[in-house]
């Protein structure tokens, strides 16, 4: 039996040295042409040593793989690319690549090379090609993306037991499709036999193609297109693969039409050739960088394929929770009424995905009867550049399918999360460096505008802030214990510091007139020695000695800081010896460091939105577009609401004057 021919096996310094030579006596410039401004931008990124020209000017054309090939003016080199092995998912209908393969040059010869002797590896190439492949295994990535993923066990058949067989469903692959089943047939009933026989349509067979191959007397035939790692999980030997699934099936462990195939040489010689970029901000990335991107895709398509509609969201904010849901067939759909939601979820054997405050009562129970998983949904912690209640939609949210995070009635995913999850070290040095951006930055939730204000603190006294709340919200009448209302909080404080200079900042909502709760000025006369208003939070924290909150996402953002912090209520970021408890939350009571706390609340738990691609992000890119003021743009559908927030805000103040 001849060898099949699988690529990933040439020598990785002729690929960096053929890619070189094809490339050197070229100009600087490089056009993608036939390319949106927004798409070419993005992909000149993987090329650094060129710069992004129009194709009129440019010394090279770089056009993709499977489109027809243009004819470039007559000096100027054409450079053809795939997404090769590493594919982005799609988010109904919106993608950027990662990894980006040259299938010209050094790429090509990559391809097509017989299989031979591995050669030897560097040990630093090696190393580096053993933690992708572990990696890849582990977050089951590669090949064809976002495709449904249940695994071995979801189908009901035993794993790792069959010998599996592709179906390109292609014509022109028919014959070559007919000579691999052939081949597998006979392994099947041959040397004992018994082994079970799968056909399944390749994971990159175009969409909707039929079938080329009839699946043979007692063979099991997968009919809808499965994820690469669905397969070979099924798979003891595989037949019919391409040169990517056959180093996902080396990766695997799965030997392809009979043969072993060593999976570091190939791999390594991918990672050589391979070009990646940062597809939020556009710039290069190392290899591994574009596989944990991969890897946060393909957990983010699994999670939003739960859902099945959404409840209570405003209809400003819909397209963004569209966005936050999406998967590659689409995305959830919105339901007018509670009851509506139910039908539908329980008819695709969905979740709910509801507003957490318009959760009706009893639903929750109701939901649990029907079987129906629900899931509440809130704005994040580092949220917009603007309020909420200005109508502009927010880059991070939490999901929570316990409760919520300001609930401590009963425990949330994040108090779950935090009580009970691994910190390891690499997550700790990650929410360090976030810590230290969102200080240097100056980021808090929703990240105003405004002068900073002078403390006029007297020397000697201890200056405490007590940043107010909008009454009645969720947050204090959950989470607010005794003390319901921002008088009742500076009381309290008053009497606990009767000699301390407290400074009182009315909620942002409150300031621009957006929601009810201000207090009188005869009241705060009584009881803070400074209010200030218009300012940005960030700009007073290196003022103050302390902060006193009830259940303000402020007192997080202080230690943040470093600042002391005393709740008299109970957040989530109580309980884990990182503040001063008046009413202490129940259960909790383990001892958390301060980058544990942001490892889990801005990292591990919410999930984010780019408000520019509307992509899945990390939160390190919500960071970087909050620079942007373009990226946060209100709808002129919305714009009444500033007028009516200063209307609010001139009668609040003409009322205090009568």
């Amino acid at each position: 039996m001849a060898k099949p021919t699988y690529g990933f096996n040439i020598n990785i310094r002729f690929i960096s040295d053929c890619a070189r030579a094809a490339l050197n006596h070229l100009k600087s410039g490089i056009a993608f042409p036939d390319l949106a401004p927004a798409e070419a931008r993005h992909l000149a990124a993987f090329w650094p040593e060129h710069d992004l020209r129009p194709a009129s000017e440019a010394g090279l054309w770089a056009v993709p793989a499977d489109r027809a090939v243009p004819c470039p003016p007559r000096g100027t080199g054409l450079l053809r690319y795939a997404t090769g092995l590493l594919p982005s998912p799609r988010f109904a209908g919106r993608g950027r690549a990662v990894a980006l393969l040259p299938v010209e040059g050094a790429a090509a010869c990559l391809l097509a090379t017989p299989l031979a002797a591995p050669p030897e590896l560097a040990p630093e190439a090696a190393a580096r090609a053993a933690a992708a492949a572990a990696l890849m295994a582990e977050a089951r990535i590669g090949g064809a993306a976002g495709l449904p993923d249940p695994g071995a066990a979801a189908l009901r058949l035993p794993p790792r037991a069959a010998l599996l067989v592709l179906d390109p469903c292609r014509p022109e692959r028919a014959a070559a499709a007919r000579a691999d089943l052939a081949q597998a047939q006979a392994r099947s009933q041959g040397r004992g036999g018994g082994r079970p026989l799968i056909l399944a349509r390749d994971p990159a067979a175009p969409p909707g193609a039929r079938p080329v191959l009839a699946p043979p007397a007692g063979a099991h035939w997968l009919d809808r297109p499965l994820a690469p790692w669905t397969l070979l999980d099924l798979a003891e030997d595989l037949y019919g693969a391409d040169a990517g699934m056959a180093l996902l099936a080396a990766i695997a462990g799965v030997a392809v039409a009979g043969y072993r195939l060593a999976p570091l040489p190939r791999l390594a010689a991918l990672i050589a050739a391979t070009r990646c970029a940062d597809p939020f901000l556009s710039r290069p990335w190392r290899f591994e960088q574009a596989l944990a991107q991969l890897a946060e895709w393909r957990a983010r398509q699994e999670e939003n394929r739960r859902v099945a509609v959404c409840l209570g969201m405003a209809f400003w904010k819909r397209r963004r929770i569209a966005a936050l849901f999406a998967h590659a067939s689409g995305g959830p759909g919105f339901a007018a009424t509670p009851a509506g939601a139910l039908r539908r979820a329980k008819r695709q054997g969905g979740a709910v995905a509801a507003w957490a405050a318009a959760i009706p009562p009893g639903f929750r129970e109701a939901c649990a009867a029907q079987g129906v998983a629900l899931l509440a949904v809130e704005d994040g912690f580092v949220r917009s550049r603007g309020l909420g209640a200005r109508f502009l939609p927010g880059a991070a949210y939490a999901v929570d399918a316990r409760g919520i995070y300001y609930d401590p009635a009963r425990p949330s995913q994040l108090e779950v999360l935090l009580a009970e999850a691994d910190f390891p070290p690499a997550l700790l040095a990650r929410a360090a460096a976030l810590r230290r951006a969102i200080v240097a930055r100056g980021v808090t939730k929703y990240n105003l505008g405004g002068a900073t204000p002078a403390i006029a603190a007297p020397p000697g006294r201890q200056r405490l802030l007590v940043p107010g709340q909008v009454e009645g919200d969720a947050s204090v009448r959950l989470g607010g214990g005794p003390i319901q209302g921002n008088l009742a909080l500076l009381r309290a404080v008053r009497a606990a510091h009767p000699e301390a200079f407290l400074i009182y900042k009315p909620h942002p909502d409150l300031e621009a007139g957006f929601r009810r709760g201000r207090l009188e000025a005869g009241e705060l006369a009584a009881l803070a020695d400074q209010v200030v208003t218009g300012a940005p939070l960030a700009a007073l924290f290196p003022q103050i000695d302390a902060l006193h909150t009830l259940t303000s996402l402020s007192g997080f953002e202080a230690l943040l800081r470093g600042l002391p912090v005393t709740t008299w209520g109970q957040p989530f970021y109580a309980g884990w010896g990182l503040t001063e408890d008046r009413n202490p939350p129940p259960r909790r009571g383990r001892p958390l460091s301060l980058d544990a706390l942001v490892a889990g609340a801005l990292i591990l738990f919410p999930r984010q939105v780019d408000p520019v691609t509307e992509l899945p992000c990390p939160p390190e890119t919500v960071l970087e577009r909050l620079d942007d003021p373009g990226a946060w743009t209100l709808s002129p559908w919305t714009l009444h609401r500033g007028l009516e927030g200063r209307i609010r805000a001139a009668l609040a103040r003409i009322g205090r004057l009568r």
